[in-house]
């Protein structure tokens, strides 16, 4: 079984930024770098809309726009480092996490959601954060995949690739 994706130099459509094959290792990371903007963002929405008593709607708006907010964040930053302005950082930030971050958060919102009282749980109830871990993980498994493909065709995660030496 292959477990690679060719490298993006050798796509249809040229795009570059990722060299050498595209592993299940290096997708996992490039999820694992999103994962961590968005898991800032979503912990954070969910703990200050249950701390609020926000409505399910209310809570996942915040989770979502915080969890875009730091998943570029975290992006930009590192782009920032390798010499590029405010506004070119941003556009990579866009590029490249976009999707990822779009697709996690449908799937830990939707795995929050389908847990009967996981969003009315209070910050000391078990079932809560556990229902937050496991939608966490959800979004990782299912996202890692999405990300291999992307970055196999010089799109997503590969933008960054390019600013890191």
């Amino acid at each position: 079984m292959d477990r690679t994706v060719p490298a993006p130099d050798s796509a249809p459509d040229g795009g570059g930024g990722h060299a050498g094959p595209v592993t299940w290792a290096v997708a996992a990371q490039a999820t694992l770098h999103c994962l961590t903007g968005c898991a800032i963002g979503e912990v954070l929405g969910m703990v200050i809309g249950t701390a609020f008593g926000w409505s399910n709607l209310a809570t996942i708006v915040a989770a979502v726009a915080l969890a875009f907010v730091f998943g570029y964040a975290l992006t930009m930053r590192g782009v920032l480092k390798a010499g590029l302005s405010l506004r070119a950082a941003f556009g990579v930030a866009l590029a490249a996490d976009t999707v990822s971050i779009a697709v996690m958060e449908v799937l830990d919102n939707a795995t929050m959601l389908v847990i009967p009282g996981a969003l009315h749980a209070g910050l000391d109830d078990l079932l809560f954060w556990s229902t937050l871990a496991l939608a966490l993980v959800v979004a990782f498994v299912l996202t890692t995949p999405i990300n291999r493909w992307m970055i196999g065709r010089g799109k997503g995660h590969a933008v960054v690739h390019q600013y890191h030496h």
